[in-house]
């Protein structure tokens, strides 16, 4: 009895251990879970999404259990320095600004700003934003937000929490357009084109990247390594094809580059 409790005792005790240690070496991942097909939830309310398949296949090429925490977009880089998380894979553009608090990985995704206009509004292009009485929607602590307030400071600039919502601005014609990138002013013309119209070759080039932590050098290195070796299997395209495959076909043949 007493040698049957010992070893109980220590089974227990190593399984304590191991559920200790596999809990310290998560590697927690921040996204918002409303951005479709990149970053969304299944019908089961699971994450799901190209974002999450990058993920997924990050943690497995550095032995981690992933969990992915679902954020609002604006708090996602306080929460990665503060430590909440370790990685932000959220359809995060690289810019100068957010370099000042965070670093940034090789990008992995090129894309660009385009418009989505109300059918009725008399804007051919960016160029016709910036004048009084025009009315643009954005997405808070998105590029497009910066955009706006840096080259259309004579337009009324509706800052909103969900895109969706200033998709409904637009199509209400409450807005005359929205600012965002060319997948989801491409997705958005789909579902309304009887309201609105698109530009979708992009006015400004942007990328996607991994945020990381400042000073976690070493787990930059290993993103920066994953991307190049992903990529070279192919992995960003075949993410691209699984959940983007008919609006691939469409951008080429419009002549537009595509994302992935």
């Amino acid at each position: 009895m007493k040698k049957f409790f010992i070893i109980r005792s220590l089974t227990l005790c190593t399984i304590f251990l191991s559920s200790v240690l596999f809990a310290g070496n998560e590697l927690k991942i921040g996204m918002e879970l409303s951005y479709p097909p990149f970053e969304m939830t299944d019908k089961h309310g699971k994450p799901d999404g190209i974002s999450v398949g990058i993920a997924e296949a990050l943690g497995n090429e550095l032995g981690r259990p992933v969990v992915i925490k679902n954020i609002p977009f604006d708090g996602l880089i306080p929460a990665l320095k503060t430590g909440s998380i370790d990685l932000i894979i959220s359809s995060l553009t690289v810019n100068d600004e957010r370099k000042k608090s965070i670093d940034f990985s090789d990008p992995y995704v090129k894309t660009g700003l385009a418009l989505l206009i109300n059918i009725n509004a008399k804007i051919k292009d960016e160029n016709d934003l910036n004048k009084k009485g025009v009315r643009i929607a954005v997405k808070k602590g998105t590029t497009a937000h910066a955009w706006a307030v840096k080259n259309a400071p004579k337009a009324k600039i509706l800052t909103l929490d969900k895109d969706a919502t200033a998709v409904l601005e637009v199509v209400q014609g409450k807005a005359d357009a929205f600012i965002y990138d060319q997948m989801s002013v491409y997705k958005y013309w789909i579902k309304n084109r009887q309201t609105t119209k698109a530009v979708l070759k992009a006015f400004q080039q942007e990328s996607w990247a991994v945020g990381v932590r400042k000073g976690n050098d070493e787990l930059l290195k290993k993103v920066n390594t994953f991307i190049h070796d992903f990529g070279m299997r192919k992995g960003f395209d075949n993410l691209g094809t699984k959940y983007l495959g008919e609006e691939k076909k469409t951008f080429q043949k419009l002549g537009v580059d595509f994302i992935l």
